[in-house]
């Protein structure tokens, strides 16, 4: 078969493919009803599938309940269908979570992400008793445990979702929980998976395909991939940070709203996680200090400053180690970077200078991010006129010799910390971060889930709150 042939069928099947997965999901909306609001009846979304709207569900994971209602209302504002207590919420601030939500959108659908692993009926029905229309249950879960959340959600009138979360096999599992009596199946990465940079969407189309009950799908979905989501089998689709976290929750629920309706992709620079080909589109966003509250306040490379006020640079480092005074290896090691490397200088944190304005020049042409000296530069008014980041943690005008002792790419110690060879490396007027190459892009994932809290933060603030109250402090208090 010639090439053309071969990419013909290849196109085929997956139109094939998308087919089957349309006519699942239409057979799905036929047999099985979602609950329903006043606004998804009027809107024609009481069930979903290809002729009908998705369900949109905001998940509130939040540990506090004013700012989940706060949040709940500006969601539901801009067009948010379920609203979910998750998790936090509930461990948080109990069933109450619940019974709040419900008392404020007595007509909304409100999910207990109740994450039950056993004592299924007792789990049930107290979540329901508070007015939970969906119930959560994990697919980890025994069958024990499922068939009886499954029998107590008939018995109180709500409706059982079993969640595939860290099932080694969610399509054998999902089509058990089906038989089990489950009324929808969730598919859901992690938040510690998503800051991984992975996906749920290969999972999704695969057990969407297997069960013919309603999929939900869940795990740092945004306004850029929730048609997607429905492309992929989901028929409710599950938002957290994208709305949560959005300064303007209204305006977030909406552009996902208007995606999910008009199956287009609404790009965001938020809310997106990065794999290690985007690593530095999302270090470039971030801070130093976002890295450290991301990593449980990891500390900087102590005694490294900035040259340059406003310098901001980010790059996986080349290593040298020189002695001091020495600048034959760091000038050399300009030969061994890449564009968009940053070099890393262990000049044991003595005088004289290692480097000046000629390297900074030759650094610059060659298109390197910037430079960490663990010891002095000069020539620094030429270098700050380069608009060139250096970093620091001396200045001499006084250099030494090209003896060319050292090595290229070894690990070196700077400011107590090692730093090999191929690590991230994040400086701005904080001072400068070193993130493991194998952690790298867990930790800009995190980076950026921090970076996004701050903004919601911030509009609180803006709207009169004071810090105090909207970081919940006396209520969180250490006892």
């Amino acid at each position: 078969m010639g090439a053309e042939a071969q990419s013909g069928a290849t196109h085929g099947q997956r139109g094939a493919a998308s087919a089957r997965t349309a006519a699942t999901a239409a057979k799905k909306a036929a047999a099985t009803p979602l609950p329903e609001t006043p606004s998804a009846v009027a809107r024609g979304a009481d069930s979903v599938g290809t002729s009908r709207r998705a369900i949109l569900q905001v998940a509130l994971d939040f540990v506090d309940l004013p700012r989940a209602i706060a949040v709940a209302r500006e969601a539901v504002a801009g067009g948010a269908d379920w609203i979910e207590a998750g998790t936090p919420l509930i461990k948080a601030e109990g069933l109450q979570a619940v019974r709040a939500l419900k008392a404020e959108f007595p007509e909304r659908t409100i999910v207990a992400d109740m994450k039950t692993m056993d004592a299924g009926r007792v789990e049930v029905e107290y979540a329901a008793k508070a007015g939970a229309g969906v119930v959560g249950v994990l697919g980890a879960a025994s069958d024990a445990t499922i068939k009886e959340c499954a029998e107590a959600a008939r018995n109180y009138g709500c409706k059982l979702i079993v969640d595939m979360i860290e099932v080694a096999d969610p399509v054998a599992r999902a089509k058990r929980a089906e038989a089990l009596g489950a009324d929808y199946i969730g598919i859901h990465t992690a938040i510690d998976q998503q800051m991984r940079g992975e996906s749920p969407f290969a999972t999704l189309r695969a057990v969407a395909e297997a069960v013919s009950i309603p999929v939900s799908v869940a795990g740092g979905i945004n306004s850029e991939t929730a048609a997607a989501a429905v492309a992929a089998g989901a028929s409710i689709v599950v938002v957290g940070g994208a709305i949560i976290k959005a300064s303007d929750a209204t305006a977030a629920a909406a552009a996902i709203r208007r995606a999910l309706d008009e199956g287009i992709s609404i790009e965001t620079t938020l809310y997106k996680r990065a794999d290690e080909s985007r690593i530095r589109e999302v270090l470039e966003q971030v801070s130093t200090a976002n890295i450290s509250d991301a990593w449980h306040r990891q500390p900087s490379l102590h005694g490294i400053r900035p040259l340059l006020p406003g310098s901001h640079m980010c790059g996986p480092a080349v290593t040298v180690r020189t002695y001091p005074g020495d600048w034959a290896k760091p000038v050399e090691a300009i030969d061994v970077c890449q564009p968009g490397d940053v070099l890393v200088i262990d000049a044991f944190n003595s005088y004289p200078a290692i480097w000046g304005e000629l390297a900074t020049h030759s650094a610059k042409v060659k298109g390197l991010a910037g430079l960490v000296v663990w010891g002095a530069i000069r020539d620094t008014p030429e270098i700050s006129r380069l608009g060139f980041p250096a970093f620091s943690s001396l200045v001499s005008a006084n250099a030494g010799e090209p003896k060319g002792f050292g090595e290229i790419n070894v690990p070196v110690r700077i400011a107590g910390q090692t730093v090999e060879p191929g690590d991230w490396v994040v400086g701005d007027d904080d001072g400068v971060i070193v993130l493991p190459k194998a952690q790298a892009v867990e930790l800009a994932n995190r980076a950026m889930d921090v970076l996004e809290k701050e903004n919601r933060m911030r509009g609180e603030i803006d709207a009169g709150k004071t810090l105090a109250e909207v970081a919940y402090l006396q209520k969180w208090e250490k006892r």
